[in-house]
């Protein structure tokens, strides 16, 4: 893990990139002045040289050559300016979230799933939720991957994504600058729909075509030339244009739709050429991150300078839109017919290939995410991957959205088919607790640090059921909708390796009954060899340990210390003999 100080990184940082942006608007003030200047001194030149006509023709020549460069620099200028002041929002960012401001992020509520392992459960999306904190996304597209990495509950290829992570987080110069190129993109075309178009399109200019603009327009040169000659009347120059118009219109309607497609792909397809350069250009040395750069650049062609050219020809067709160049442009060249037909080109040759390319910027994306992460969190640990009768052996375990101040730790050691039994007080810790573990599993998956201090992990993957909701639609009281959750528990774990994470189960019933029915569940866990965690308010269940060996009490504790409650939130082996709700309810006057 990097030594750097987040947070002094950052600061740094916005000193920096404050002190260029002040110095780009100085010298896009100076290349306003000298734009105005050239711009007049051309047309001074011109006027006072009309007695000579070539003299102000070669003034006129240099005065345009001079103020076209003049705009490219202030083009690029622009673009470096805008650039840069989103290099200073995300420092600026980085720096709130790292007091905990972040609710105003998005919360990624859209990927809640009430039939997914754990995604309703821990606070993985929602206000505050852990999705929140860490996303870093620049694109859609990304945020979807971010997505499906926390939900993915995948064991496989962990040291692999660790290693990616780590060399991501000591590239953040590289990292911010990708992120602040991503963010450029402003459409209201999502990938989806470019993708589709591109896979669904039909080309309409075929065979022979692609030799009638390079012949017409050759013979429009030549027209031309000899009437400058004399040797025809110009009026056959006039009709030429009308054939050329003639042919163009032919295609008229079919250039037209091609048109409308492109001209919402343009600047998606320009910056996901800049984003594929930068990943292009980067030296990689982890395996899955090199990997996915080397899909880019294993052609004769790398996927940025294909990407690129066809932004040009974009580009090309999109000047039709200027009246003067669409009538003598397809007059005399038939240009609307030839940029379509090198679009089209383009789509037969590369289109099959754009979703890859742009799948591979979006894992980047995603993956700038999780080195982010890692980068923001020095003292947090990668965990060792190990394949022991341990699942998590982890020391000074903690929950990575409390802060450092206020967070307590504690040790947790349990193995391969081991069940706790947790009690405590309410508000005594017990589903911070449970949100703790199932997160140190999804992170530790994903290849993230995790919140400890030292951690050996054997991949499992997570299952719970904390929170059960009536379903209105379906008309499922709470207590039916909760059973189909536990049915869907032990459906899961019959396939495959879980570490099931239970709150209070069975809350739907009397307490006679959710006695009897949370024993027989539990039971049916162990038997299965399941591995996992349960807290509770009922006691009895508590029993159980002296029936299984696999099972073992934990509770967190609460004690009235001058008649004020006090939690230590430190696991602790045992059964909870403190319960508080007598006493909060004579605290609040509620009853005497």
């Amino acid at each position: 893990m990097t030594s750097i100080d987040p947070q002094k990184y950052y600061s740094n940082n916005l000193k920096d990139y404050n002190g260029q942006s002040k110095d780009i608007s100085k010298r896009l003030l100076l290349f306003s002045v000298l734009r105005a200047i050239v711009f007049v001194g051309t047309a001074t030149g011109i006027y006072v040289c009309s007695h000579t006509p070539k003299t102000a023709l070669i003034v006129a020549l240099i005065g345009v050559g001079i103020f076209l460069w003049l705009v490219k620099r202030y083009t690029n200028l622009k673009s470096k300016s805008r650039l840069v002041k989103t290099l200073i929002e995300i420092n600026e960012e980085e720096l709130k979230i790292s007091k905990k401001a972040f609710y105003h992020r998005k919360n990624g509520l859209e990927y809640l799933n009430s039939n997914h392992e754990y995604s309703l459960d821990i606070d993985l999306f929602g206000k505050g939720s852990f999705f929140q904190y860490i996303n870093r996304t620049a694109t859609k597209e990304g945020t979807d991957v971010l997505s499906n990495y926390l939900l993915s509950n995948d064991t496989s290829q962990i040291k692999e994504r660790q290693d990616a992570i780590c060399e991501l987080s000591s590239k953040q110069h590289w990292s911010q600058t990708f992120a602040a190129t991503a963010m450029q993109i402003q459409t209201d075309q999502s990938n989806q729909l470019i993708l589709n178009w591109l896979k669904s399109y039909k080309p309409f200019l075929k065979g022979t075509i692609r030799l009638v603009p390079p012949l017409f327009s050759l013979i429009s040169v030549a027209l031309i030339a000899i009437a400058i000659y004399g040797l025809i009347s110009v009026e056959v120059i006039g009709y030429w244009l009308l054939v050329g118009l003639a042919i163009t219109g032919i295609y008229l309607k079919r250039i037209n739709t091609l048109s409308f497609n492109t001209s919402k792909a343009i600047e998606t397809f320009k910056q996901y050429g800049s984003l594929l350069e930068h990943i292009e250009n980067q030296t990689f040395d982890s395996i899955l991150l090199k990997s996915q750069q080397q899909q880019l650049i294993k052609e004769s062609k790398k996927a940025s300078e294909i990407i690129k050219l066809f932004s040009r020809r974009l580009d090309a067709l999109d000047n039709r839109n200027n009246l003067i160049s669409a009538i003598l442009g397809n007059g005399y060249l038939l240009w609307d017919i030839m940029q379509s037909y090198q679009i089209e080109k383009w789509i037969t040759t590369h289109g099959h290939r754009v979703e890859h390319w742009f799948n591979t910027v979006s894992i980047f994306d995603a993956y700038n995410t999780l080195g982010t992460y890692a980068f923001n969190h020095p003292k947090y640990t990668f965990p060792k991957i190990l394949n022991t009768d341990h699942v998590i052996e982890a020391k000074d375990l903690g929950h990575p959205l409390l802060d450092e101040a206020d967070r307590i730790s504690s040790d947790l050691v349990i193995s391969k088919r081991q069940f706790f039994i947790v009690t405590g007080a309410n508000m005594a810790g017990k589903s911070t607790f449970l949100r703790t573990v199932s997160l140190h599993i999804i992170m530790a998956n994903m290849g993230l640090p995790v919140c400890a201090k030292e951690s050996n992990y054997s991949p499992t993957k997570l299952i719970t059921s904390m929170r059960t909701d009536d379903s209105l639609d379906e008309g499922s009281s709470y207590f039916f909708s909760e059973l189909k959750r536990l049915k869907y528990i032990i459906d899961h774990i019959e396939d495959s390796n879980y570490f099931v994470v239970l709150d209070e189960i069975l809350k739907g019933t009397n307490s006679t009954d959710k006695a009897i029915g949370s024993r027989k569940f539990v039971e049916r866990l162990i038997e299965s060899g399941a591995t996992g965690i349960i807290a509770t308010h009922d006691l009895s269940l508590c029993k159980i340990e002296t029936d299984f060996e696999a099972v073992e009490n934990y509770f967190f504790d609460a004690e009235i210390v001058e008649d004020e409650l006090y939690f230590d939130y430190k696991l602790k082996k045992g059964i909870c003999q403190n319960m508080n709700a007598s006493f909060l309810l004579k605290k609040l006057n509620i009853i005497k």
